[in-house]
């Protein structure tokens, strides 16, 4: 079952794609289960068109896409590694170090098949 968006959800999804108007994940046809993954994997061109798209988002945004990532909503299990380096940068300048540690944890474990 696919995770309901809220206004939130989908200012961040403006912000980061703002030519994307859909919910449904170009290349796999369902809706969205998360942001961050869709717009690394199909919507941004290469690793540098990502991060300029995660350079859009404010602290707020970040605040909050860490906690959905802490709380399990938003899930990066299937992002390259070089875009959550981009992500680990973000949420370690505008939340904190102990946060982007935090993230980095989770995508390993998840990673390893631990989660």
């Amino acid at each position: 079952m696919a995770r309901e968006f809220d206004e939130k959800d989908f200012a961040i999804l403006r912000k980061l794609a703002p030519e994307y108007s859909g919910i449904l994940c170009p290349e796999s046809g369902h809706e969205f289960h998360s942001i961050l993954p869709p717009v690394s994997n199909h919507i941004a061109a290469d690793e540098e068109d990502f991060a300029e798209r995660v350079g859009r988002l404010s602290d707020e945004d970040w605040g909050y896409l860490t906690d959905q990532i802490l709380s399990g909503r938003e899930d990066l299990g299937c992002m390259p590694e070089e875009d959550i380096d981009t992500i680990l940068v973000r949420i370690q300048e505008a939340v904190s170090e102990a946060a982007a540690e935090q993230v980095r944890r989770l995508y390993h474990l998840s990673g390893c098949g631990m989660l």
